[in-house]
C-alpha cells in the first residue's frame, strides 16, 4: 500500500473521478497566481505516459451564473478551434485551450456542498509572467489579445452573457462611487477629499467608452475584459504567445477594454499598490511595444473611431479601477483583499497618478498610435 493521500489530495482526486480525463490521477498542486478561482495543476498517468491538466473551483460569489459563464467558454473556445482548424494551425491544442466533458458530457459539476468545478486541458510548454520583463512581452501579450479579438468578429449565435454585468460600465462605477460618498460608513470621506475632488475633474473619462458604445461610434465586439500579462500564456522558448487564458470574463464590450487594462498593467513602473504615487511613471516604449503588436493582430479589423480612443482607453481603464478602490475604502474595503491600513487607497492613488501621467504624455502617446495605425 502506498503513502496515504493527504484530505485535500483525496478531494481533488474525488472530483477529478467525475471528469472525462486523459488519464489516472495521480496527484495535484495549487496551480498560478489568480485570486478569485482556486487552481490545480493535476498530474494523469495515461497507461504510463505522463499528461497533465487543470481542475477549478470557479468563484460562484463573484461569478453568480455559472451555467452561462461556462455556455460563454464552451462557445468561445470551440469557435476559435474550428477558426484555427480551417486556417490549418498545426498547434491547435496549444492556441487555445478545450473545457474537459464530466461523466454525463456536461461542462462542470457542482459538489454537496454547493462548489461548482470544472476541468481543462493544459497547455505545455509556455507560461504566464506576473510581472512584466520586457517590451517585447509587451509586444506579444498585446498582439494574442488582438488575435484573440479578431478570431472571435464572426462568433455565431445569441449575444454571450454578461458574467459580471457592467464591469467596464463608467456610469455605473461612477454611481457606485457617488453612493458610496453619500453614505460614508466609515466616516473616511474626509480622508480623501483631494481624490473625490480629481474624481469630479475627471469624470469625462470614464464615460468616454461608455459614450462611445451607446452612439454606435465605437462598435461592440466579444473582448476578454482581464486582459493582463498573466492572463496570456507566452512560449517557454521563443516568447511567442501561445495562448490566451482565464475566459471567465469574456463577454459583450470593445475590444479598447483590453487594451486599456494592457496598458494600465503594463506601461507603470511600479506596484499597483505603491504608496508613494509621486514615483508612479509610464513608459513610452511599453506603450509602443503595445500599440505595435495588438495593431499587428487587430489593425485589419479595427475602426478609425476604435484607433483614435486606444490613448483614451488606457486612462478609461486605469480611472475605472482608481475608482474602485476607492469606492471599497470608502464603504470599509469590503470588496478587494487588503493587507495594511490604507492600501486601498495607495492602489487609488497610484492608479490616479498614472492616469495623470498618460495625460501628460498625451501627444508622444497619440503620435506613436498615428505612427503604428498609419494615420497621418
Amino acid at each position: 500500500m502506498g503513502p496515504e493521500r493527504p484530505p485535500m489530495t483525496e478531494q481533488l482526486a474525488s472530483i477529478a473521478s467525475r471528469f472525462q480525463l486523459p488519464g489516472r490521477f495521480v496527484s495535484a498542486v495549487r496551480y498560478g497566481s489568480g485570486h478569485i478561482n482556486d487552481t490545480y495543476l493535476v498530474e494523469l498517468d495515461d497507461a504510463g505516459a505522463r499528461r497533465r491538466c487543470i481542475l477549478q473551483r470557479i468563484n460562484h460569489h463573484v461569478f453568480r451564473d455559472v451555467p452561462g459563464l461556462m455556455r460563454n467558454i464552451v462557445r468561445v473556445t470551440e469557435h476559435i478551434r474550428r477558426k484555427l482548424d480551417e486556417e490549418h494551425d498545426p498547434e491547435v491544442p496549444r492556441h487555445v485551450y478545450s473545457v474537459l466533458p464530466n461523466e454525463e458530457g456536461g461542462w462542470y459539476i457542482q459538489t454537496e456542498s454547493g462548489d461548482y468545478w470544472r476541468a481543462l486541458t493544459f497547455i505545455e510548454g509556455a507560461h504566464t509572467y506576473d510581472v512584466l520583463e520586457t517590451p517585447e512581452q509587451a509586444y506579444q501579450a498585446a498582439k494574442a489579445f488582438g488575435r484573440f479579438q479578431g478570431l472571435l468578429t464572426d462568433l455565431p449565435g445569441e449575444r454571450l452573457c454578461e458574467t459580471i454585468p457592467n464591469f467596464h460600465h463608467g456610469p455605473t462605477r461612477l454611481k457606485q462611487f457617488a453612493d458610496a460618498l453619500a453614505a460614508d460608513p466609515c466616516n473616511r470621506a474626509r480622508f480623501v477629499r483631494k481624490e473625490i475632488e480629481w474624481v469630479e475633474e475627471n469624470e469625462w473619462i470614464l464615460l468616454s467608452l461608455a459614450d462611445g458604445l451607446r452612439s454606435g461610434l465605437i462598435p461592440e465586439r466579444i473582448s476578454h475584459n482581464d486582459a493582463k500579462i498573466n492572463n496570456v500564456m507566452l512560449d517557454d522558448q521563443t516568447g511567442a504567445g501561445v495562448c490566451v487564458v482565464d475566459l471567465d470574463t469574456v463577454m459583450p464590450g470593445t475590444g479598447l477594454f483590453d487594451f486599456g487594462d494592457l496598458v494600465r498593467t503594463c506601461v507603470v513602473n511600479t506596484a499597483e499598490d505603491e504608496p508613494n504615487p509621486a514615483l508612479v511613471t509610464a513608459d513610452p516604449l511599453r506603450f509602443e511595444a503595445l500599440v505595435e503588436g495588438y495593431l499587428a493582430s487587430a489593425g485589419s479589423f479595427l475602426t478609425p473611431a476604435e484607433i483614435r480612443h486606444m490613448v483614451t482607453a488606457g486612462k478609461m481603464i486605469t480611472m475605472m479601477i482608481g475608482v474602485r478602490f476607492l469606492t471599497d475604502f470608502l464603504n470599509g474595503d469590503v470588496y478587494f483583499k487588503v493587507h495594511r491600513d490604507g492600501h486601498n487607497l495607495d492602489r487609488c492613488r497610484t492608479q490616479f497618478a498614472l492616469v495623470d501621467r498618460l495625460a501628460e504624455s498625451d501627444k508622444e502617446l497619440e503620435a506613436i498610435v498615428r505612427k503604428h495605425a498609419r494615420l497621418d
